[in-house]
């Protein structure tokens, strides 16, 4: 029985810079629709992932956890908005679909912390992150994919780590 999921990739991070530069990588092939879930407990470096990713993805916007607003909206040229969805304090999926996820979803990249909470409503293809603190320092971040887009972006980030890190 294999450790790893199929076409899933696993990296160790020993700094929030580092995770930031993955991040960046991951959203420089971002587009709308895309679906990229979150997990990991507080602390695991989520926030610091979504710093990179919008910085990757082309915003100039300051990225902050919008536990307490539920969805935070990054600009960038053209018009396009990528959105970033706290799940922490919705109570259910039904919850967050009041939300209207779908549309959400259309207007760019779609990120969502605490994904598991939501799961239900979420599209089935999606990059699914699954976080984890190690030490002071270091994070694991565990890429899975779900959907053929998102395996080849899986192996792009794989391919582009390798070259780098």
């Amino acid at each position: 029985m294999p450790i790893l999921e199929p076409n899933s990739f696993e990296f160790i991070s020993r700094s929030p810079d580092q995770t930031r530069r993955i991040g960046i990588r991951l959203g420089s092939s971002l587009q709308a629709g895309d679906v990229v879930c979150l997990s990991g407990e507080l602390g695991a470096g989520k926030t610091t992932l979504v710093q990179g990713i919008a910085e990757g993805w082309g915003s100039p916007d300051a990225v902050t956890s919008p536990t307490f607003v539920l969805v935070n909206n990054y600009r960038k040229m053209g018009g396009l908005e990528m959105n970033h969805f706290d799940a922490y304090r919705v109570q259910n999926a039904l919850e967050a679909e009041d939300l209207d996820l779908t549309g959400m979803i259309m207007d760019g990249p779609f990120l969502v912390e605490w994904a598991e909470r939501v799961q239900e409503v979420l599209p089935q293809e999606n990059l699914w992150i699954k976080m984890k603190y190690l030490a002071d320092e270091q994070r694991g971040l565990m890429f899975v994919p779900h959907g053929r887009r998102f395996e080849s972006m899986v192996e792009k980030l794989r391919n582009d780590v390798m070259k780098s890190f």
